[in-house]
């Protein structure tokens, strides 16, 4: 006769805010490490190995099954997959001319607008406005002075990011398990590394940068992707949008720490005004998901 099995504690939160914070701090540290290859590869061609290494440690793990699928499935993942290449385009063209604090802080709009739009509420676009304040104050010289055609790209990638929660949701809806991460990241490899190597060159298959092409890959998809994944299994999914929503003020001390960018204390105040209106705007939104409205899944990690 067996001893029965002794239960295994509860997950405490602390560890699945520790994770989500680790992913966080992963992902920061990646996109530092990006800016550090531009020069040798430009902005598209890091797009490029990022995708592609992601792709196939997705393929990989998740070995999706093709068969089975309706045209209108595929037209979903497809759609989903040129959002994704078409979000880390901009998003590291951006990089490529604003320091990392403030393209984030920008970014986080996308999914604040998104989630303040599904709460269906007048009242949340009192947080639209709390952020929109943010990065005005953003724009006065707190990261010094701001490339427009950066800041543009900035903004492009935080409208391809509530497009990206949008049809993440969809995909995930028609493919079961991470198969339909695993398709559209293929596809969004298979559309960006044509355009990676014409524009990076020979340089691109060096085995220097092709290991930092992974080193960012790891960093900036998949171990966030995997960590956060566990979290969620812990954590309330506002609990969860709350801590990730603190995204900016990380982006800001990565750019500091690894890439040497300089900030005013301006940047405090339009950072943590956006932090602030993406918080609210989560606890709206998980009111209104009480309410019966849809979850708009702000929060979800880029890619």
């Amino acid at each position: 006769m067996t001893a029965a099995p002794v239960p295994r504690p509860a997950a405490r939160p602390f560890g699945a805010v520790g994770l989500v914070a680790a992913g966080l701090i992963c992902q920061e540290v990646g996109a530092s490490f990006a800016v550090l290859l531009f020069p040798s590869v430009g902005a598209i061609g890091m797009v490029s190995l990022r995708l592609a290494f992601s792709a196939i440690v997705l393929l990989a793990i998740a070995r999706p099954r093709l068969r089975g699928h309706s045209r209108n499935h595929w037209l979903t993942v497809i759609a989903f997959g040129l959002a994704l290449a078409l979000m880390n385009a901009l998003f590291y063209e951006a990089l490529a001319r604003v320091p990392l604090g403030a393209t984030i802080t920008i970014e986080v709009l996308g999914p604040l607008v998104l989630s303040v739009v599904m709460s269906r509420r007048a009242s949340s676009w009192l947080w639209a406005v709390l952020a929109f304040a943010g990065v005005v104050i953003l724009s006065q010289g707190s990261f010094g002075d701001l490339d427009p055609v950066g800041v543009a790209f900035a903004f492009g990638a935080a409208t391809m990011w509530a497009a990206y929660i949008l049809l993440s949701a969809r995909t995930g809806a028609r493919f079961p398990r991470l198969d339909g991460l695993a398709i559209a990241m293929t596809v969004g490899a298979v559309v960006t590394v044509p355009f990676g190597i014409a524009t990076a060159g020979p340089v691109i298959f060096q085995p220097g940068i092709l290991l930092l092409g992974a080193a960012v890959a790891l960093l900036s998809s998949t171990i966030p992707y995997a960590l956060e994944l566990v979290a969620l299994r812990r954590l309330p999914s506002a609990t969860f949008s709350i801590l990730m929503s603190l995204s900016p003020a990380i982006a800001t001390t990565a750019g500091f720490l690894i890439l040497g960018q300089t900030f005013t204390g301006l940047a405090f105040l339009a950072i943590g005004l956006v932090i602030a209106a993406s918080i609210g705007a989560v606890l709206s939104a998980s009111r209104a998901a009480r309410g019966g409205l849809p979850d708009t899944g702000i929060g979800e990690p880029l890619s």
